[in-house]
């Protein structure tokens, strides 16, 4: 962690390096709101902690830019825990362990944190000096964020008083985004009814590990493997000619993230053991070699267990595979507008086996509303056909490009002054809470820039170090270019 200290900006990573040290994942952010508080108090800077908890912290105008227009820096204060398996950690209790590799920050074995913490590094970091031009500046920090956007819906009218939005929470150095994908969480409930196994079968758990995972909308389409699509898989070749009784399935940890591990547990007679071995071996080599580029490190192992009392009825086991095996995964459609940028998408992002039911929780991405709504209907038409049921929660709304944006325009205009070049104008196919705060401040201009963060959601996660000051020295120069009041 000290090696951070000496990285430029200076006062950007001394900041990012205290959010490492205080455990701040979704839903459990208030150890650092309640730090970062006591920090801007200590400044004299005006802060409220609004009804959701979201921090609003407002700072004057430096000398001579008090005409200016208000400008609101905005992060998340949440981070996504996702660790190796072989990783001891509580996101709870435990700091991440950052480390400098060449002009990288890594973490060793979890999630960094870089997504939304440099952003929300920089915004206090601006806060907190003396030497920086700019006008009157708000910064807003949202709460849970990667987990249900509790901050963006909860943001209420009134609580901002900027005409400018800069987000910060994009990752890709020398992109500039306009717009990004709404989303819709679908939980699918396969009824289950269990019945006594065969009293001679052993018992065993295949689990599936070594994939690299990553966020579900910047990486959807590197085509990654899918822990819990692929054991399915499995399961939809062999089961029947394996005389198979699953008694679990479990896989993936956030809706938000690519599954990089599943396990099921099953039990099936001893004679079949030594086929069970080989159909394995040849899975694992079909799976590498398909995915040899995007996800080559696949591996099963098999390990014996202790007898079960119950397994899946063979009714409900079928109609669990079939479900799963049916069920769409990954790209649905790449968008016509934008080159390059994923229009929907679908993460089977979570699967857990329950008393009465295996619970198979999905996240739906799309830049407009009728491809979530077309994925929607299939998860119900497929639900409907396997006599299961679906239900549709926490919808958020995209956030419309908006060509005209002069926000947008001043921000390309000053990469293009620092740098020499054109910026890319994109969409990303990720929720950014921008669509969010249209409700409640409908007139605001908005726009999103950040450094250059790789494999976000993951353990691989990392910022590259030259572009995170890159991107501070860009918003220094566009919080110094802030227009006049009234322009």
């Amino acid at each position: 962690m000290t090696a951070l200290n000496q990285l430029q900006p200076q006062a950007l990573w001394q900041w990012f390096e205290q959010i490492c040290a205080i455990p701040h994942p979704s839903k459990h952010e208030q150890a650092l709101s309640e730090h970062i508080q006591a920090w801007a108090k200590d400044k004299q800077l005006s802060v409220v902690e609004d009804k959701v908890g979201n921090l609003i912290i407002k700072k004057a105008a430096t000398a001579g830019m008090e005409d200016r227009k208000t400008v609101v820096l905005q992060a998340h204060i949440d981070m996504v825990p996702q660790k190796n398996a072989d990783k001891v950690h509580d996101f709870e209790k435990d700091p991440i362990d950052a480390y400098v590799e060449d002009d990288w920050v890594k973490a060793r074995g979890t999630t960094l944190g870089a997504d939304n913490g440099i952003g929300m590094a920089s915004a206090l970091a601006v806060l907190g000096a003396d030497d920086i031009v700019h006008g009157p500046l708000e910064v807003l920090l949202t709460i849970d964020e990667e987990a249900g956007m509790t901050g963006a819906f909860g943001l209420e009218a009134g609580m901002l008083e900027a005409e400018i939005l800069i987000n910060t929470d994009s990752e890709q150095e020398g992109e500039i985004y306009m717009g990004c994908a709404g989303g819709v969480d679908g939980q699918i409930s396969v009824p289950m009814v269990w019945q006594s196994p065969e009293p001679s079968n052993s018992s065993y758990t295949l689990s599936l590990a070594g994939l690299k995972g990553g966020h579900s909308g910047v990486n959807i389409h590197l085509g990654r493997g899918n822990a819990n699509k692929l054991l399915a898989r499995f399961l939809f070749d062999h089961s029947d000619e394996l005389a198979l009784e699953l008694t679990n399935f479990t896989g993936g940890s956030l809706r938000n993230a690519i599954p990089r591990e599943a396990q099921i547990s099953f039990m099936l007679p001893a004679e079949n053991v030594t086929l069970l071995q080989s159909r394995i071996s040849e899975f694992q080599a079909l799976v590498r070699q398909e995915l040899a580029i995007a996800d080559p490190g696949t591996e099963l192992t098999l390990t014996e267990i202790p007898a079960e009392a119950k397994v899946m009825s063979e009714d409900s086991q079928q109609i669990l595979i079939d479900i799963l095996n049916a069920c769409p995964n990954g790209v649905v459609r790449m968008s016509d507008e934008v080159e390059g940028v994923t229009e929907t998408s679908l993460n089977v992002g979570v699967i857990s086996t329950e008393t009465d039911s295996v619970q198979v929780l999905c996240l739906i991405r799309s830049l407009i509303d009728s491809g979530r709504e077309e994925i929607e209907g299939v998860l119900t038409s497929l639900s409907s056909l396997a006599g299961a049921n679906v239900e549709f929660s926490g919808a958020y709304p995209g956030w419309k490009p908006d060509n005209s944006s002069p926000v947008m325009a001043s921000v390309r205009e000053t990469y293009e002054d620092i740098y020499n070049k054109e910026p890319t104008i994109m969409v990303i196919h990720a929720g950014l809470e921008c669509g969010l705060f249209k409700k409640p401040y409908p007139e605001m201009d908005m726009v999103s820039i950040g450094p250059t963060i790789r494999y976000p959601h993951s353990p691989d996660e990392k910022v590259n170090i030259t572009t995170v000051g890159q991107y501070w020295k860009l918003l220094l120069a566009v919080l110094e270019r802030t227009p006049v009041k009234g322009s």
